[in-house]
């Protein structure tokens, strides 16, 4: 079993969207928070499902070490 930290963010036209940062170009959307993890829990099994047990020994020891707000004049 493996422990994957996940994004979530509320999507403009509503509902959900999930990223999972260790996994390049995984995520996924649900209208309720519970669908949304259902969803990116079924994403991260198919996208593993697609690794060679090489890219799963690099990409399952990447961690998330925190996320921070930063403010910048655009």
């Amino acid at each position: 079993m493996h422990e994957f930290d996940v994004v979530l963010l509320e999507d403009e036209s509503g509902g959900y969207v999930a990223l999972v940062p260790a996994l390049p170009g995984c995520h996924t959307q649900g209208d309720t928070l519970g669908e949304v993890m259902d969803n990116v829990k079924e994403a991260i099994d198919l996208y593993i499902e697609t690794l060679t047990e090489e890219e799963k020994k690099e990409l399952l020891k990447e961690k998330v070490v925190g996320i921070q707000k930063v403010k910048v004049f655009a």
